[in-house]
């Protein structure tokens, strides 16, 4: 079950305020959904996540499918019983890390075989495959199998992973048609690399196909910056607007605000919690890195702005001295820390939207990072 309403939009830019319904709960757009690609987010428990107000997580089938293993999952009916999580739950299809992790991989148009990249062992993922581990873990929205095409790319690549990702996304389409589809709804992703008009293609036939949602792939893999707006400013608009749009693989506070203004309601990821365990707290301000010395007797919290459990309890010094002694209370803290930054950022870019301020909110956002 998946219902998308559009609650509000901006007049001077595309930034809009929705409501995703799942069967885990509601998810208020634009959300940005923590990446627990083991069925955790590192260092946090799934209470301490909903307290920080998370309404969704995203899950890695290929992680969760080499490790524990789909049977282990299965005995508990899923992933939210398995890591007792209440809220939703959206699983990518595993294909960026089969190209990405896996010692080696070998795809043709029926498949993807890889290499574990934990003990070697050989796999297959077809698109039908992906779709139904997916299902077995309980997700609220499913990705399909998709083929990932890293940059710079030579335009024929880019193509011939366009074209396959096509075909994919009609096999996953009939595999999520079979099976009970009531529970999990299905996302198509669009490819097309840099280019403007392969984007174009690859969005016409993944519409054509139809999905309860749509996701743009292929999006922060090493791009200029500006690139990578410019690209997303052109995708986004070719999506139907009674979808949910989610821009997959980002990104910075920054590139939130840029993207939601462009029309953007979905985000995920790792940068709140890899930056947390390597001393980076993400602030109103802009981020500051704890180890450095300045912050050595320093009483006030990160950010005197946060409510965050981290800034209402612990100065600046504490989490350095925790930091520096490389003390596990260091890494919850901080993640704790950024984490509800991300959250409360949705929350105040909803708020804006909402209330037809939008514009104003981002002025206001950028004047406080530039101090």
């Amino acid at each position: 079950m998946l219902n998308f309403e559009v609650l509000n939009e901006s007049k001077k830019s595309r930034a809009r305020r929705g409501v995703i319904q799942t069967t885990h709960g509601q998810i208020d757009t634009p959300v940005f959904m923590p990446v627990g690609t083991l069925g955790t987010v590192k260092s946090l428990t799934p209470e301490e996540l909903a307290e920080s107000g998370v309404q969704i997580l995203l899950g890695n089938t290929y992680h969760l499918f080499l490790r524990p293993g789909i049977e282990v999952i299965s005995q508990f009916s899923g992933l939210h019983r398995f890591m007792n999580w209440n809220g939703a739950i959206l699983t990518d299809s595993g294909g960026f890390q089969v190209f990405s992790l896996a010692k080696l991989s070998k795809i043709n148009d029926e498949s993807v075989v890889f290499q574990s990249h934990i003990d070697g062992s050989k796999h297959e993922f077809t698109p039908e495959k992906a779709v139904s581990l997916q299902a077995a873990f309980g997700s609220d929205i499913a990705m399909c199998l998709d083929q990932c095409i890293q940059f710079p790319a030579e335009r024929s690549d880019v193509e011939a992973a366009l074209d396959l990702t096509t075909r994919w996304a009609g096999r996953c389409k009939a595999r999520w048609k079979k099976g009970d589809s009531s529970s999990t709804a299905l996302f198509g992703i669009v490819q097309g690399g840099m280019f403007k008009d392969l984007r174009e293609r690859s969005a016409n036939q993944i519409v054509e196909i139809e999905f309860p949602g749509y996701a743009i792939g292929g999006l922060s893999v090493g791009e200029p910056k500006a690139l990578m707006m410019e690209i997303g400013e052109h995708t986004l608009p070719l999506l139907p607007d009674s979808k949910p749009k989610y821009i997959m693989g980002v990104g910075t506070p920054e590139d939130i605000v840029e993207l939601v203004d462009l029309g953007a309601d979905m985000f995920d990821c790792v940068m709140p919690t890899r930056n947390a365990r390597n001393g980076q707290l993400i602030t109103s301000q802009g981020t500051i890195n704890i180890c450095n010395a300045r912050f050595k007797r320093d009483g006030d919290p990160p950010d005197p702005l946060c409510q965050c459990y981290t800034c209402r309890n612990y100065a600046s010094a504490y989490l350095r001295h925790l930091y520096m002694a490389r003390e596990l209370l260091a890494y919850r803290l901080n993640t704790i820390h950024n984490i509800y930054y991300y959250v409360h950022l949705m929350q105040q870019i909803r708020k804006a939207i909402l209330e037809g301020n939008f514009n104003k909110f981002k002025k206001d956002f950028y004047s406080m990072r530039d101090h």
